[in-house]
């Protein structure tokens, strides 16, 4: 099983695996699993010794479960350079398919004989048994491997001995007790890497109306991972909005960016098409194990453009130069947009079942790293991040588990949110419980006990989810959800928030409390009213939106509000800068801070740029110094108005 054989069965022209050699020995013992994605999948199972990785490959994968003894085909030696290759190998090349590393670590052997490790690991393999310990991220403790006596000198089996890192044997039925290492509901199982710079990508605002605004520019809204591809002469990388590599997973889209001629940042969404050609989060999901489905990268910004930072150009001259810049491609797309026409094409939008539209404005500057209200995404779907807690113990005739517990942090504390048990195929469920294992604790996440009906099995909140649910109750519990997919461009410690408009969770509340006394509304109803103040129109949009979900008060009670009160409150406003906090959401959502407002305010509405001295940025805040602007402010959803404790004219004298 030598390195001649290794080299004699490859192309090394056609092939991107490492031709390797023998090599002087490490100081300590290494150990990798591949998985090899070729005409059957496997996972090939190295060990480290005499300068080289000495192979079995092992159908099924290696178990942790003392119970299961996995049959481990002996393969040549492979050079120890092999233990870090990740890549295709090519079709028509030897083992022809996707290699990505599963667990690696170090080994030692379990009992040292005459002699040193070394010798024992030696004289354990040419005997046919091989007690060794690894201590790998998935693989830890004591292993055997046997060779078995049917002739067939190659045929080993891979044992887990009984130790405190066995699994309990505990596991669903015998037709589906492989525990094969994870081929996961994610988008091929490679180990990611992660870029320690990046760049951050602009966030949308949520918001629950289309609108028709001649400023505005409308977008399909992906249903897939935000990806940011910067290209240069020598390298491309190409990353999710955390930084996760994308090389490795979506390899033929890297492949293809390389053909944009220009250094460039640009920034879109990786997505896989259903057979109706729209596009599927789960298909996404579920593309490492199906390729057949159409990937594409759909791009609908330009960050930098021929080495030069174009960022704080308007949106609309960013897309013209990325249209012109993109090659012609079957991989990279070009994110269509229209002008203005936001209702009809939300509407088309909800006619093809797509997951919503996007609005952006034509003239905005690209904010790196901001969520922003110069974008907004309007869903036609409800859907929710939400973080994994737990599983409950599957019933009847299902395997694996029940359903998944979810949560969400709020004040760095974790929320229940509810749990969802549909949306999984069979193999889904067993890839996602697999994934589970190796986060079991002991202990709840939560602080509050959490109301189920079946025993749970508790995990770190480590794995991020979709789901697709029908309504939010007023308590924040998630109505109907269903599993769409795990998110690995996410971490849990961002979930920190619902995401939704209010509309579905104040439903029952507003129709419980429409009996008690509010004020009157002489403005404000309906949507769509014109109110006339100072001789300009304020678009007043969503007044019946329920803002004090437990009084049943709207935003136009807000509005009323300040329309009554404006005589008294504009005198102590003028000339103040205005903060804006804005509650789009009532007032039980936390809301966020919109300083530099006044660039993207009406034409009538009077503003002032002024240095930041702790950005040493310029900032271009709201005066408000009229009616108007007063319901132009309540409208944004300004509950409370935060106006500078000094006036313009001297600035530094409250």
């Amino acid at each position: 099983m030598t390195l001649a054989k290794y080299i004699k069965k490859r192309d090394f022209k056609k092939t991107p695996e490492p031709k390797g050699k023998v090599l002087k020995p490490s100081k300590e013992l290494t150990f990798v699993v591949q998985r090899h994605d070729a005409t059957t999948l496997h996972y090939d199972f190295r060990l480290e010794l005499d300068g080289v990785l000495k192979s079995w490959a092992v159908p099924k994968g290696p178990s942790m479960n003392p119970g299961d003894k996995r049959l481990a085909v002996q393969v040549e030696d492979h050079p120890l350079s092999y233990g870090k290759f990740e890549g295709i190998i090519p079709k028509g090349n030897y083992g022809a398919g996707t290699v990505e590393i599963w667990d690696k670590g170090t080994y030692t052997a379990d009992l040292v004989t005459k002699g040193n490790a070394t010798s024992t690991l030696r004289k354990g393999i040419q005997s046919g048994s091989l007690k060794i310990t690894l201590h790998g991220k998935k693989l830890k403790g004591s292993f055997a491997l046997v060779r078995m006596k049917d002739g067939k000198e190659k045929n080993w089996l891979l044992i887990k001995h009984r130790d405190e890192f066995a699994t309990n044997g505990k596991e669903p039925a015998a037709k589906n007790k492989v525990q094969r290492p994870v081929t996961s509901v994610r988008s091929p199982q490679a180990k990611e890497r992660k870029f320690k710079d990046f760049i951050k990508p602009m966030l949308a605002t949520l918001t629950d109306e289309p609108f028709d605004n001649a400023d505005w520019i409308f977008e399909v809204k992906w249903d897939g991972y935000r990806a940011i591809a910067e290209i240069s002469k020598d390298k491309v990388k190409f990353y999710s909005r955390n930084g996760l590599s994308f090389h490795e997973l979506y390899p033929e889209i890297a492949t293809e960016l390389k053909k944009i001629k220009k250094e460039c940042v640009i920034d879109g969404e990786v997505v896989v098409l259903d057979e109706n050609g729209k596009p599927s989060f789960q298909k996404l999901q579920q593309f490492g194990m199906n390729r057949n489905f159409p990937i594409l990268y759909y791009i609908f910004d330009c960050l930098s453009y021929a080495g030069k930072d174009i960022t704080d150009k308007p949106l609309v001259e960013r897309k013209k130069i990325l249209e012109k810049l993109l090659p012609k491609s079957n991989l990279l797309k070009y994110s269509e947009h229209i002008l203005g026409e936001g209702i009809k094409f939300y509407n088309e939008s909800k006619k093809l079942n797509l997951e919503g539209i996007m609005a952006k404005r034509a003239d905005s500057v690209y904010e790196i790293g901001r969520r922003t209200t110069y974008w907004l995404k309007i869903k036609n779907h409800n859907t929710q991040e939400a973080i994994i807690a737990g599983y409950t113990a599957p019933r009847a005739s299902r395997n694996y588990f029940g359903s998944l517990v979810l949560g969400i942090y709020q004040k760095g504390k974790l929320k229940y949110i509810g749990h969802t048990g549909t949306g999984f195929t069979e193999k889904i469920l067993k890839d996602l419980y697999e994934q589970l294992q190796p986060y079991i604790t002991d202990s709840s996440p939560f602080d509050t006990k959490v109301p189920l009906n079946a025993a749970v099995t508790w995990v770190k909140p480590v794995l991020v989810c979709n789901v697709k649910y029908s309504e939010l109750t007023h308590d924040g519990i998630l109505r109907h959800p269903v599993f769409m997919g795990l998110r690995i461009d996410k971490s849990a410690n961002e979930v920190d928030q619902l995401e939704t408009n209010m509309k579905t969770a104040t439903k029952d509340t507003t129709a419980r409390k429409v009996t008690k006394k509010t004020p009157s509304r002489k403005t404000g109803e309906g949507k769509g009213t014109i109110i006339k103040a100072n001789g300009h129109e304020v678009p007043i949009t969503n007044a019946q939106k329920v803002f004090w979900p437990d009084e049943g008060y709207t935003k136009g009670d807000v509005i009323d509000y300040y329309n009554s009160i404006s005589y008294y409150i504009l005198p102590h406003l003028k000339d103040r800068p205005q903060s804006l906090k804005r509650n789009p959401n009532g007032i039980k959502d936390k809301g966020f801070y919109h300083k530099n407002a006044g660039d993207a305010a009406p034409q009538w509405v009077e503003h002032i740029e002024i240095r930041s001295e702790s950005t040493q940025k310029i900032v271009d805040y709201i005066l408000c110094n009229n009616k108007a602007t007063l319901l132009y402010l309540a409208n944004l959803g300004c509950i409370e108005l935060n106006p500078w404790n000094s006036r313009i004219k001297s600035p530094d004298h409250p």
